[in-house]
């Protein structure tokens, strides 16, 4: 139904960059908003990112405006998250996944992939 291949993560200094990579099966990837979720140990998993199909609309986290930039190229079935001016606050594993029209996260979504690990020294 959906598979979803994350990729680019890895450790970095404070002030660094990362450019993830997110490879999505759907069956409609065009027809999907995308996100890109973060989990830090002890927390929850969040949506950090978001965009619309078209590209017309964007949503972030308000922790991460201005330094991070979600994109996508539907005719590769890919999203894409960079990361810019990154800080230990970051570290997380980051996944990629679905998300509604409206950019939320999808209730009870359950097809995660296995993420990309984010690691931000100071």
């Amino acid at each position: 139904q959906v598979q979803l291949v994350e990729s680019g993560g890895g450790l970095v200094q404070a002030g660094g960059s990362l450019r993830l990579s997110c490879v999505a099966s759907l069956s409609t990837f065009s027809s999907y908003a995308m996100g890109w979720f973060r989990q830090a140990p002890g927390k929850e998993r969040d949506l950090v990112a978001a965009i619309t199909w078209s590209s017309s609309n964007t949503y972030y986290l308000d922790s991460v405006k201005g330094r991070f930039t979600i994109s996508r190229d539907n005719r590769k079935n890919s999203v894409y998250l960079q990361l810019d001016r990154l800080k230990p606050e970051d570290t997380a594993v980051y996944y990629c996944a679905p998300v509604t029209p409206l950019l939320t996260a999808i209730p009870d979504f359950d097809s995660w992939g296995q993420g990309t690990q984010v690691t931000v020294s100071s």
